[in-house]
């Protein structure tokens, strides 16, 4: 028997796949250019399309808050079980909350 695969992206297919419609899809401009200030909310939403600082699998779709930048990065706070947790993700992999539009 072969030993099942343990890399970063392992078990993503239905994960990260996108819709019919937006199958190799540029990611939209918008959300490239989108810019937060310290304190926003935001959705952690991969786009599989953009690899580069690409968060791992597990933070797919929890909230955090914006703490700060690195580079192009935002520093983003989020909260796994009781753990606090510090990511640098790309503003590709964001989204704004309902709340903070």
């Amino acid at each position: 028997m072969v030993k099942a695969p343990k890399g970063y992206r392992h078990r993503t297919r239905r994960l990260l796949a996108k819709d019919i419609r937006e199958k190799g899809a540029v990611p939209k401009l918008t959300t490239i250019l989108q810019r937060y200030e310290v304190g926003d909310k935001v959705a952690i939403k991969i786009d599989s399309s953009f690899h580069d600082g690409m968060p791992h699998r597990r933070y797919h779709g929890l909230t955090g808050t914006v703490i700060g930048m690195r580079g192009e990065s935002y520093i983003v706070e989020v909260y796994l079980g009781r753990k606090k947790k510090t990511l640098f993700v790309p503003s590709v992999h964001l989204r704004p909350l309902k709340a903070n539009v």
